[in-house]
């Protein structure tokens, strides 16, 4: 399992697949689009900054490009998670992260995320990962609470989501160090402001993959930094 996985928060389709070859001089077995409605978080992202457009490419069959070469994760940051699901599973993503602070009822949402996601909606079962995050300012007792129904979860690691290039905030080490002592088995993945100045301190505190966007796509030498966050997984077996 690779550690860096690419973040891509796309202003539109277009420059969801500039980056996407960008990002091909590189060996990343994922990459994350990051999905913002415009309402939980502000401002938004592709798709619905142009509409019905992946609607209307999965009904023109349209598919996520390099798919067998890529697996493709979405983070939801969506008031309504479960509208968009459908669509994205049909364009080729296998991963969907929600956010527990989109509803008061984050047992019935996953619940939910199931059956939209598994044989109950066509899909094959487990072809879809579902995951959830949590901001900086939720407690880690929501993941604990609701590992079961998950095959991930996701620390932000930033105060203000839906933005790439934010500050990272190391008060969340402290919550993964203390969510891995009481949940071992489960994948952690963190996502926002990381860098190789916080990677190593991530990964010791127990995180296994780490999402990343600007640092990436402002780094001088993509290679190089890709390759010296992937060396950092070495030492602690992840």
């Amino acid at each position: 399992m690779r550690l860096v996985v690419p973040a891509i928060l796309p202003t539109s389709h277009r420059d969801l697949l500039e980056k996407l070859t960008y990002f091909e001089q590189i060996p990343a077995g994922r990459i994350q689009i990051d999905i913002v409605d415009g309402i939980f978080v502000f401002p938004p992202s592709w798709p619905f900054t142009e509409g019905t457009d992946l609607h209307d490419r999965v009904e023109r069959g349209e598919l996520l490009p390099r798919l067998d070469h890529v697996k493709y994760e979405a983070d939801l940051m969506c008031k309504d998670p479960e509208a968009i699901a459908t669509d994205l599973i049909n364009y080729g993503v296998q991963r969907l992260t929600v956010h527990a602070e989109c509803t008061d009822d984050v047992g019935g949402l996953l619940s939910s995320m199931r059956r939209k996601t598994g044989a109950e909606a066509n899909f094959i079962e487990m072809l879809v990962s579902v995951g959830l995050s949590i901001d900086m300012q939720t407690d880690i007792s929501v993941l604990v609470e609701h590992a079961s129904q998950v095959e991930y979860v996701q620390f932000m690691s930033i105060d203000t989501i839906g933005k790439q290039g934010e500050p990272f905030d190391p008060k969340v080490i402290d919550k993964i160090r203390a969510f891995h002592e009481q949940c071992p088995e489960v994948i952690i993945q963190v996502d926002g402001g990381i860098s190789l100045e916080n990677a190593r301190e991530l990964v010791e505190a127990g995180a296994s993959r780490l999402n990343i966007g600007s640092a990436l796509l402002t780094a001088p030498d993509l290679r190089k930094t890709v390759a010296a966050l992937e060396a950092i997984k070495t030492p602690f077996g992840v």
